[in-house]
C-alpha cells in the first residue's frame, strides 16, 4: 500500500510540469508571432518615413539643379539651327572686316571666343550684323562648332571658314584666326588698288558728262531761240547738238531719270550679275593697263591666299577650293577649279599649267616657273607667299604708272567733247559774222 500511494504521487507530481510546460510553449508562440507582427510593422513604418523622407530629397535635387543650370546652356537641337532663315548681309563688308580684326584681337588677348563675341555686340551699331552675332553667339553656347556658325551666316569667304576650322580642329584657332585677319587686310588692300585705278577716269568721265548735259539743258535752248531769230543756215553738229537741248528742256524732267536707270541697269547686268558678268571682264581686260593691274593682283592674292593655306596645313585640293570661292573674277575661278581637277586627278602643277588653254594670259611664264621650282624642291607654300610679295610691289607700281598714262588720255577726251561744243556754237556765229562783213 505504501507503495502504491508513493507512486501515485510521484506520478501526480511529474504530470503537473508536463501541462504547465505545454502552456508555457504555447505562450511562447504567441508572443513570437506578436513580435514578429510588431517588428514587421515597424519596419513597414520605417520604409514607408524613409520613402516619404527620400521623395522630397530629390525634389530637392531637381531644384537646385534646375536653379542652378544657366538658361543659355539649354541644347538647341541641330535641325532647328540648320532650319533658320539666312540674314541679310547687304552692305556690312566694311562691318564684317572690322568684326575679324577686333576678333583676333580679343582671342589673341586670352579671352573666350564667345565673350569675344558678346563684347563685340555691344559695341556693333549696326542692327544687321548685330542680329548676325547674337545668333553666332546662340549657336555656339548650344553646341555648334565655330566655323560652322561661321559658314551658315553665309557672310565669311571660303578661306576664311577652311582656316577656322583647321585652326579649331588643330587647336591653334587664335593663331588661325590672326591669319584670317591679315588676309582680309590684304584683300582690301588689292581691291582698293583696283578701285582707286578705276574710280579716277569714271569720276572724271562722270563729271564731264554731268556738265554736257547741263550746257545743253540749260544754255543750248537759248541758243536755238538766237540762231532761229537770225534765220541762219545751221551747219549739222548745231543742229543735233541743239535738237538734243531742246529735247532736254521739254522733257528732262523725265527723260534723265530714265536714262539713268537704263544706264544702271546696264551696267549691272554687264558688270554685277553673275550669268553675264564674263562680258564686262572682257571689256575690262581689253583695256592694256587695266589689264596688267588685275592680272597682277589676282596673281598676288593667288600667292598669298594659297601659300598661307598650304602653310597652315591645309590640303591642296580643299586650298584652292577655298581660292575659287575668295575669287570674284570668273576667268581665274575658272582655272582654280580646273586646276584642282587636275591635282586631285594626281598631276603636278607643271602638268595642270601646260594643260590649261590661255594659261600664259592668267600668270605669266616667269612665276608659272617660281612655282614649278617651289613644288620640286618641297617649298610650294613658301615659294607661293613670295609669289604674293613680289606681284604685290609690282601691282603697287603700276597703279601709279596706270594713273599718270590716264591723265593725258582723260585730259584728251574732255578736250573733244569741249571743242565739239564750241564748234557747235561758233560756227553760226563766225557765218553770221561774215554775212556781215559781205553787206
Amino acid at each position: 500500500m505504501p507503495t502504491l500511494s508513493i507512486k501515485k504521487k510521484i506520478s501526480g507530481i511529474s504530470a503537473v510540469p508536463k501541462n504547465k510546460e505545454k502552456k508555457v510553449t504555447k505562450e511562447k508562440e504567441v508572443e513570437k508571432k506578436n513580435s514578429q507582427d510588431e517588428s514587421s510593422s515597424s519596419s513597414q513604418e520605417i520604409e514607408k518615413k524613409v520613402a516619404q523622407e527620400a521623395v522630397p530629397s530629390k525634389k530637392v535635387v531637381q531644384e537646385k539643379t534646375i536653379i542652378s543650370e544657366p538658361v543659355k546652356a539649354t541644347p538647341i537641337p541641330q535641325k532647328h539651327i540648320e532650319n533658320q532663315k539666312k540674314l541679310s548681309t547687304f552692305g556690312l563688308s566694311k562691318d564684317r572686316d572690322q568684326f575679324i580684326e577686333n576678333l583676333s584681337m580679343l582671342v589673341l588677348s586670352g579671352m573666350s571666343i564667345v565673350g569675344a563675341i558678346s563684347s563685340i555686340v555691344k559695341e556693333t551699331k549696326t542692327p544687321g550684323m548685330k542680329l548676325i552675332l547674337e545668333r553666332m553667339v546662340s549657336e555656339i553656347e548650344a553646341g555648334s562648332p565655330v566655323w560652322k556658325s561661321f559658314d551658315r551666316t553665309g557672310f565669311f569667304k571660303g578661306y576664311t571658314i577652311s582656316l577656322l576650322r583647321l585652326g579649331e580642329e588643330s587647336g591653334n584657332f587664335a593663331e588661325n584666326l590672326k591669319v584670317v585677319a591679315l588676309e582680309e587686310e590684304k584683300d582690301r588692300e588689292f581691291k582698293g588698288k583696283v578701285k582707286s585705278a578705276l574710280m579716277y577716269p569714271i569720276f572724271v568721265l562722270t563729271l564731264t558728262a554731268v556738265v554736257g548735259i547741263g550746257i545743253s539743258w540749260f544754255i543750248l535752248p537759248k541758243l536755238a531761240k538766237i540762231f532761229t531769230d537770225l534765220k541762219l543756215a545751221l551747219p549739222l553738229i548745231t543742229k543735233v547738238l541743239l535738237a538734243f537741248g531742246i529735247f532736254l528742256s521739254k522733257h528732262g524732267l523725265v527723260a534723265v531719270p530714265i536714262a539713268l536707270v537704263v544706264i544702271g541697269t546696264i551696267a549691272y547686268i554687264v558688270f554685277g550679275y553673275k550669268k553675264t558678268k564674263f562680258i564686262g571682264e572682257a571689256i575690262i581686260f581689253s583695256i592694256p593697263g587695266i589689264k596688267t593691274l588685275l592680272m597682277e593682283v589676282e596673281v598676288a592674292r593667288f600667292g598669298y591666299l594659297l601659300g598661307t593655306l598650304l602653310d597652315a596645313g591645309l590640303p591642296v585640293t580643299k586650298a584652292i577650293d577655298s581660292l575659287a570661292g575668295a575669287s570674284e573674277v570668273i576667268r581665274y575661278k575658272t582655272f582654280y577649279l580646273a586646276l584642282r581637277e587636275s591635282i586631285d586627278m594626281g598631276n603636278s602643277f607643271q602638268k595642270s599649267f601646260a594643260a590649261y588653254k590661255g594659261i600664259d594670259n592668267l600668270i605669266p611664264p616667269p612665276i608659272q616657273q617660281l612655282i614649278i621650282s617651289g613644288e620640286k624642291s618641297g617649298n610650294l607654300n613658301k615659294t607661293l607667299v613670295k609669289v604674293g610679295q613680289m606681284l604685290e610691289a609690282k601691282s603697287d607700281t603700276t597703279t601709279k604708272n596706270l594713273t599718270i598714262i590716264m591723265e593725258p588720255i582723260l585730259l584728251v577726251i574732255v578736250w573733244a567733247g569741249v571743242v565739239t561744243v564750241a564748234f557747235a556754237v561758233i560756227l553760226p556765229i563766225y557765218s553770221l559774222v561774215g554775212g556781215l562783213n559781205n553787206i
